[in-house]
């Protein structure tokens, strides 16, 4: 291990009559007690100029040193192939000059400074620029604001903006002596010449392990499984089922009539009443002192009246005739004639609370049920063209929509609807016989349910309730098609949810047949879940294939699981064959 040392510069000024002063590197190679064996020769440039003394030496016991000292600067104008070879093969870089010689140093900082930059573009190589001797105008001063001495030497400020431009560190030796050669420049040097040392031993140790580690047998590296098939969730189509139960009106079961039972509209009791206290008042679902509002109660009866009537026009399309609709004369004709828009806006699947929270001004609602209310408002203003007709209407249906009951404080609302948001939607009909049109029989126990519903949410149903008994009997042969498709998509997610989280003890030991499950996934066409579980048999090949089960597959299900298999029949031989290795070497695995 050596290191390399480059000094350039002329430590002695131009007008000394002591030439024969020894040089700074000379003096401190002598003079310090690290280094012995010192050998000096005259060394040549490329071009054959003698313009460096080399010196060889020993320090720290069995450290080569080699130090070239270039005392002239033409080295940079002569020989340029010489000094960059000098530079890119130093460990540390020492510039000299005398303070007492301004001209010098102005040629290093305008010529030679630029090309040792550009040198040490790519380098990081410590630079140590020495200013050396007493300022000849006096007591040598220290200061970086003196400008006593500026015009004839070099001063501490100049050296230092110097030392700053190349990042370098920055010596004063007014003299020669031991003190400033031994232990303030040698101090300096030394510390660099360890850390140059520290650096070259720990590349040697990384360069020597990456030598052991080529040569040396290495484990067999598992390779990362191949990922499982992403399930993207699907959105929910509530919002548009119901706005399309409003469009076609399939199955429904009320009909508004103005008073000259001129029009129609049609909709659902079903919707209605999940939305709305005064709806369940007028389809008694509710009794009046249930609700135990008053002003609910004036407004239905002022608002609304139902009449079965022979008088009245046929049924609306999509009720079979064995079952009349419930007709409801709309006695405010204004009312009636926006009765559409209303209708739309109470299908479009705002939370009823959302709106009556904005209507009332007591709460602030998301943006989707904001846009909803602010574009009733501007469907009711461009029909009626009139403001106080328009107020008059929305006042109806603030109402309409309106909770039962005075509250006191808006802390104490807003509780209140936050307790009754499920209380007063979909869920409360759910499983129960209010306003329910369908019966399921399953196994000897009843299940309630709504047509309406049914028609908006499942298509299949919507298909049955609308066709013939034949075309009803063939949909449901076809088992596959009585699913709904979300609600397939979501049970695919569950089991698969509930599979992942399965540790592999528990995957070993359980019944359930995975095998199983795959094949009835295909014969339902469950194409995600089937695709998924082939992945999941490989992924646990080392499970599955000692169950008897997995003998059930199909000869293309076997090629794809032996394809995809983890770990892959490569890995396992190459572990088989490290560890017969490291058996032999008597030595201790580093993998398993």
């Amino acid at each position: 291990m050596s290191v390399n040392i480059v000094a350039f510069g002329n430590e002695r000024d131009g007008f000394s009559e002591d030439n024969q002063q020894p040089s700074l590197i000379w003096s401190y190679l002598r003079r310090s007690a690290l280094i012995s064996q010192i050998d000096s020769s005259l060394s040549a440039s490329h071009v054959g100029t003698p313009v460096f003394t080399e010196y060889q030496a020993c320090i720290f016991g069995n450290v080569r040193l080699v130090v070239h000292d270039c005392p002239v600067w033409d080295i940079f104008d002569s020989d340029w192939y010489t000094s960059r070879s000098l530079i890119g093969g130093a460990d540390i870089i020492v510039i000299k000059y005398s303070v007492n010689d301004k001209t010098s140093f102005q040629d290093l900082k305008d010529s030679y400074v630029p090309m040792i930059k550009k040198a040490l573009n790519h380098c990081s190589v410590p630079v140590i620029i020495s200013a050396i001797g007493a300022r000849k105008n006096g007591v040598p001063c220290t200061c970086p604001l003196c400008t006593s001495d500026r015009r004839s030497c070099v001063t501490t400020s100049e050296g230092v903006q110097l030392a700053k431009e190349l990042g370098a560190t920055y010596l004063e030796l007014h003299t020669l002596n031991d003190f400033y050669i031994q232990k303030y420049f040698g101090g300096v040097l030394e510390y660099f010449m360890i850390q140059s040392l520290n650096q070259k031993s720990s590349e040697k140790m990384k360069k020597r392990k990456k030598t052991q580690k080529c040569h040396r047998v290495q484990p067999p590296q598992l390779e990362q499984p191949e990922k499982m098939p992403i399930l993207k969730g699907e959105a929910s189509h509530y919002d548009a089922d119901l706005h399309n139960l409003l469009c076609c009106c399939q199955c429904a079961d009320v009909a508004f009539y103005p008073e000259d039972l001129s029009t129609v509209v049609e909709a659902h009791k079903i919707i209605l009443c999940s939305v709305s206290h005064l709806f369940m008042l007028l389809f008694e679902v509710k009794s009046p002192a249930d609700i135990r509002d008053a002003s609910i109660m004036r407004t239905a009866q002022s608002l609304f009246a139902v009449d079965v009537g022979a008088a009245f026009p046929p049924a609306p399309r999509g009720v079979p005739p064995c079952v009349p609709p419930v007709r409801v004369v709309v006695k405010d004709s204004v009312f009636c004639s926006c009765l559409p828009d209303i209708l739309h806006f109470i299908y479009s699947g705002t939370p009823w609370e959302w709106v009556w929270l904005l209507v009332s001004h007591t709460a602030d609602i998301s943006w989707r049920g904001a846009f909803q209310w602010e574009q009733l408002e501007e469907d009711i203003k461009k029909k009626l063209k009139d403001p106080e007709k328009t107020e008059h209407v929305l006042e109806k249906v603030k109402c309409i929509l309106k909770t039962p009951g005075k509250l006191s404080t808006v802390k104490d609302y807003r509780s209140h609807q936050i307790k009754r948001l499920y209380n007063t939607s979909l869920r409360l009909f759910f499983n129960t016989p209010v306003l329910a049109d369908v019966i399921f029989k399953i196994q000897g126990a009843t299940v309630p349910a709504h047509r309406a519903v049914l028609v908006a949410r499942c298509e299949v149903m919507a298909a049955m309730f609308n066709a013939s008994i034949l075309q009803a009997m063939s949909l449901l042969i076809c088992a596959e098609m009585y699913q709904v498709m979300r609600l397939q998509h979501i049970c695919e997610l569950y089991i698969i949810t509930q599979l992942q989280s399965m540790p592999s003890r528990e995957l070993a030991s359980t019944s359930l047949s995975i095998v199983s499950l795959l094949k009835k996934a295909k014969f339902h066409n469950s194409d995600c879940l089937s695709t998924w579980l082939l992945h999941f048999i490989a992924t646990n090949y080392l499970i599955f294939s000692q169950k008897p089960e997995f003998q059930d597959l199909s000869v293309e299900e076997r090629n794809f699981v032996e394809m995809h298999r983890w770990p892959s029949d490569l890995y396992l031989k190459q572990l088989a064959d490290y560890r017969n290795y490291v058996h032999s070497q008597k030595c201790h695995c580093t993998v398993m």
